[in-house]
């Protein structure tokens, strides 16, 4: 039996490479906000009114709720809080030269 590795959890779970890139970002993003709440020793609420979102919403990203944000709307946030987004793009293998691409049928 061949043993599969991946660079990240998104992309041996996601159907795409581009909904798995998608993910990863989302998720740094939301491990980036959930940290500085706990580094700033914040309430939700506080979060919320920092982020001009309600508090559901951080209760949302707290509890990891990836599904629920946009990489907008979390750039959004992480920019009210006074962060700074860098975007570092390196070179990778080709769309169809995947080659931990999942081969189950669905």
């Amino acid at each position: 039996m061949k043993t599969q590795t991946f660079d990240s959890v998104w992309d041996a779970i996601e159907d795409t490479p581009e909904v798995a890139q998608n993910m990863t970002l989302r998720c740094d993003l939301m491990i980036a906000l959930d940290e500085y709440i706990m580094r700033n020793k914040m309430s939700q609420a506080r979060a919320a009114e920092l982020f001009g979102v309600t508090q559901p919403r951080v209760s949302d990203l707290v509890r990891g709720k990836t599904e629920l944000f946009s990489l907008d709307s979390l750039i959004n946030m992480a920019v009210a809080a006074g962060m700074k987004i860098e975007l570092r793009i390196t070179q990778g293998t080709p769309h169809g030269g995947d080659t931990n691409k999942k081969t189950a049928a669905r």
